[in-house]
């Protein structure tokens, strides 16, 4: 699969804003707010995120993988699929 970063970008954003932001009035995500650390995803809606991301890009994620260093925004997720694609 070609990983197209601005096209993940966007497919993340749109995920994120749908799943996780429907109901926060006021809240612009940009590809650089910090989602674990920021406290709009947690560890239970940081494994939906992984199952998305999974099934959408159809890598696996290792243990280890799942934390804030690759999954605290929309740049480092974006950056981190296409290192997997690329693998």
């Amino acid at each position: 699969m070609s990983a197209n970063i601005n096209e993940i970008r966007e497919t993340v954003k749109a995920f994120v804003n749908k799943r996780f932001l429907k109901n926060a009035e006021g809240k612009e995500l940009t590809y650089s707010t910090p989602l674990i650390t920021g406290g709009i995803i947690d560890s239970i809606l940081t494994m939906q995120l992984v199952v998305f991301l999974e099934q959408t890009y159809k890598f696996e994620f290792q243990a280890h993988e799942v934390d804030k260093e690759n999954l605290d925004n929309i740049d480092i997720i974006a950056a981190f699929v296409v290192k997997k694609l690329n693998a």
